[in-house]
């Protein structure tokens, strides 16, 4: 974890990623590529949020350290 609070950028490679991933998951249940189901559900919802909270961490953490 501290490498990831040392280099923002990762974090926020991550996040990004992350919020493809939920937006992707519902696409293709949309599209009925995958079959919709709970986990799959679930866990497009937990990528889209946890994305979105590493985002947010991320771009403080860029902005504190570009601060200093």
């Amino acid at each position: 974890m501290n490498n990831l609070l040392a280099h923002p950028w990762k974090l926020l490679l991550l996040a990004f990623i992350l919020l493809v991933l939920g937006v992707l998951l519902p696409l293709l249940m949309v599209l009925r590529v995958l079959p919709s189901t709970f986990f799959l559900n679930f866990f497009a919802y937990a990528a889209s949020f946890s994305g979105m909270i590493l985002g947010l961490i991320g771009s403080v953490l860029y902005t504190h350290l570009r601060r200093k």
